[in-house]
């Protein structure tokens, strides 16, 4: 691995969550992701199940953690288990984690290799009376790949079909929501990484540029600081592709006059940063650009301060977008008269700002954590509000990741320019 690993104490602090939500008597299975193919013997690069890692810290292939927190046997009560390495393994793929490597780096003493799973699982289950399993049931999921998880519940179904069985989806959701001291240093380090780029890409953008060329200028400054790369595929789109949301073919060229949309972010560590900036490709805002780029502003930092412990989101991303709403009429496109007649369900202001504002971040770009509960200190937030003007070519979108606190919210890319006077000076100094 390329980054630092966090210290054990944060999963055992973790495991030690969950034990105190699960009921008496019970034990949890936790599955790490498949290696996925590509072609022929092809395959993906290993991103580890967010929830293991969340857990152990163990970043590697074919792992399982057990957790049975009420198991008459002590040693029974967490158990990691990992692929076995051998020379051939050591050749051809690299080194893996020895017994003594997996407990220093998630705290838990009792490591065993796969084989031994079938053995100490059946002992656990004899002893236990439900089972937490675990799916991914993030609300905006669209499973079409079988897992380790889902392969592991349909066998754990067969072989023990009188136990109680548990989602334990609902808890991760809940205690990943809120992040500890340690993840947000994680995350800091993310933006801090993405604010390299982004300075990076100011002193190179000029006419003519390809969306591409600056895709690698990001990509270059990501991989040199100990990041696996981008957080998510980059949207790098240049005059009207501003205005597609999910635009990710950057294969076009920069043109004299245009805006270039960029959301980017690095990863660190599996915790990810999720930056969004709008820059001139001449170096300067035409007056109606800016006037844009300053209502998105506008709204984006009222957004930031309405974001507090015990607010909802749903009823946040409401006020957002009355907020929204004036700042549209005072750019002319929309009057009063649209929003007398809107639609309640699709209200006028939907025309040029038709997504969300806010979403959890962390080891998910999209990470889990509630939509519908109140807000809690030590959730991390993106706050993207744009506007799209089809019409006029112009897709502006502004976004920053903050920590809610108890009193206000810590903004993570702070020192990242975002006013348009001072990306102007950095594009022409």
């Amino acid at each position: 691995m390329k980054y630092t690993p966090l210290p054990s104490a944060l999963y055992v602090k973790n495991r030690a969550k969950l034990a105190a939500k699960m009921a008496k008597n019970s034990v949890a299975v936790l599955n790490s992701n498949d290696i996925m193919p590509t072609n022929a013997d092809g395959t993906m690069r290993f991103r580890q199940n967010n929830d293991l890692f969340y857990l152990s810290g163990i970043d590697q292939e074919e792992s399982i953690l057990l957790i049975a927190p009420d198991c008459p046997n002590p040693s029974m009560r967490e158990v990691l288990f990992l692929r076995e390495t051998n020379e051939h393994i050591a050749i051809w793929e690299g080194h893996k984690y020895t017994k003594e490597e997996a407990q220093e780096a998630s705290g838990i003493e009792n490591i065993q290799w796969l084989a031994n799973f079938d053995q100490v699982f059946n002992t656990v289950m004899a002893l236990s009376e439900r089972i937490y399993l675990n799916t991914n049931e993030h609300l905006r999921a669209g499973v079409v790949v079988e897992t380790r998880d889902a392969r592991f519940i349909k066998t754990c179904k067969e072989r023990f079909p009188l136990h109680e069985y548990e989602r334990l989806a609902p808890i991760m959701h809940e205690l990943r929501g809120a992040k500890e001291q340690a993840e947000i240093n994680q995350l800091q380090i993310a933006c801090d990484i993405t604010e390299k780029g982004f300075r990076r890409i100011l002193n190179f953008v000029k006419p003519g540029v390809t969306e591409f060329e600056i895709e690698a200028e990001y990509l270059h400054e990501f991989v040199r600081n100990r990041s696996k790369g981008f957080a998510y595929e980059p949207i790098i789109a240049s005059g009207a592709s501003a205005c597609v949301l999910h635009y990710i073919e950057n294969n076009k060229a920069c043109q004299d006059g245009d805006l270039l949309l960029m959301d980017v972010g690095a990863e660190y560590g599996n915790y990810n940063a999720d930056m969004t900036r709008t820059i001139p490709v001449s170096g300067r805002f035409s007056e109606r650009q800016k006037a844009v780029y300053n209502a998105v502003l506008r709204v984006q930092k009222q957004a930031m301060n309405m974001l507090r412990p015990g607010v909802t989101i749903q009823d946040y991303h409401k006020e957002v977008g009355l907020i929204m709403q004036s700042e549209l009429i005072g750019l002319g496109l929309i009057d009063m008269t649209d929003v007398k007649n809107q639609d309640p369900n699709w209200p006028a202001y939907k025309k040029y700002f038709m997504h969300g504002t806010s979403h959890h971040l962390g080891l998910d770009v999209h990470d889990v954590g509630t939509m519908h509960g109140p807000i809690t200190p030590g959730m991390v937030f993106t706050v993207e509000p744009g506007i799209y003007i089809r019409e006029e070519g112009i897709g502006i979108r502004l976004e920053n990741n903050i920590v809610i606190q108890k009193d206000g919210y810590f903004d993570l890319m702070r020192n990242i320019p975002i006013e348009a006077d001072e990306i102007e000076e950095i594009m022409n100094s």
